[in-house]
């Protein structure tokens, strides 16, 4: 690089002192919520405990709390479809124009007013809350959105935003019955999550664009987009709920990257209901759980297994930036040579 650019870098010895402070790596994951950290203004005293020396996430902030996190963030998978009914609907019509069948825009408003309950039968400040929501840009997510809207007025919609991240998995343009059968049989043989469609995507690769939008969904939540902080001394702010209307196997794959469970996990998750809902709840420590709303049966019957339903119940109590040493992902199970 010196031969390339005429300059030769300086030695760090001659660098400004700022710039010789050691470099700390961050991952985005179990990071939400959870501010950087500066030193402190008496020149970065020892941790008090022990504890604190391991574990930074376990020593005192030297600055405010970050933003109030919303409530909730809600899974909504679509009304019933034209193509949920008729697949011959796919060879006709293209995938992102396929629209809701009656019982769909009923299975919409029905979603509409359990959520309204939800909302405001769980805020504690009774009517002081406000929903924002996230939709994928296919016409059966739009028209599910209008149908749930039905329920809520004008003062508690915080706004919407359209996100292409969201939408379904891609398939291939129009779709030939018979051909899209055998695939779908190939796909059970291959795997769910690797197996690609031609001209289409794997679950893999709705796993790559969903990261990217939890990344910008963690940012909005981070900077207080939905829920900036109240001024001391002024009424706190309503209380936020954030709603995903989306696809069934997106849905499954969000929560996937979201608790970081394996490719088998995934594997063994069960399809969202049309016009179903899945909750994920803060806890008392702040992160996210599904098993603030739903039961442990519930959530089996989803597919999680024993294993993920004990990290859900960490999650209820955990804070945002501790980690579940204990959980599969997080401890040995990848090897075999322990005893």
């Amino acid at each position: 690089m010196a031969a390339a650019t005429g300059f030769a870098p300086a030695p760090a010895s001659a660098w400004p002192r700022s710039r010789r402070r050691r470099l700390r790596c961050r991952c985005c994951e179990d990071t939400l919520g959870v501010p950087r950290r500066r030193a402190p203004a008496n020149g970065g005293n020892a941790p008090a405990s022990r504890d604190q020396l391991h574990f930074p996430e376990l020593r005192p902030l030297p600055y405010p709390a970050p933003p109030p996190r919303p409530r909730r963030i809600v899974l909504v998978r679509h009304g019933q479809s034209e193509g949920n009914v008729d697949e011959s609907a796919y060879t006709r019509v293209p995938d992102p124009l396929i629209g809701l069948t009656p019982k769909g825009r009923r299975d919409a408003e029905d979603c509409g007013r359990r959520l309204h309950r939800l909302f405001s039968d769980g805020s504690d400040g009774g009517d002081d809350w406000k929903v924002y929501f996230y939709v994928s840009p296919y016409r059966r997510t739009l028209e599910t959105l209008r149908g749930i809207g039905l329920a809520f007025d004008a003062g508690h919609i915080a706004g919407v935003r359209e996100e292409p991240r969201l939408r379904e998995q891609d398939f291939g343009n129009f779709q030939d019955r018979e051909k899209m059968r055998a695939e779908k049989e190939v796909r059970r043989r291959y795997g769910r999550f690797f197996y690609r469609f031609p001209d289409g995507e794997s679950a893999a690769d709705v796993y790559d664009r969903i990261t990217g939008f939890r990344e910008t969904l963690r940012a909005d939540i981070d900077i207080g987009r939905f829920q900036p902080p109240s001024p001391p001394g002024s009424p706190a702010a309503p209380e936020m709920n954030l709603v995903l209307v989306s696809h069934g196997l997106t849905l499954r794959v969000f929560l996937m990257r979201w608790y970081k469970w394996t490719v088998r996990q995934f594997e063994g998750l069960a399809n969202f209901d049309n016009g179903g809902a899945l909750v994920m709840q803060t806890g008392e420590g702040g992160r996210y759980s599904l098993l603030g709303h739903h039961s442990a049966d519930e959530l089996r019957e989803f597919g999680l297994t024993d294993e993920m339903i004990d990290d859900q119940m960490w999650q209820s109590t955990a804070r945002p930036g501790e980690l579940n040493y204990n959980f599969i992902t997080n401890g040995p199970s990848f090897f075999t040579h322990f005893s």
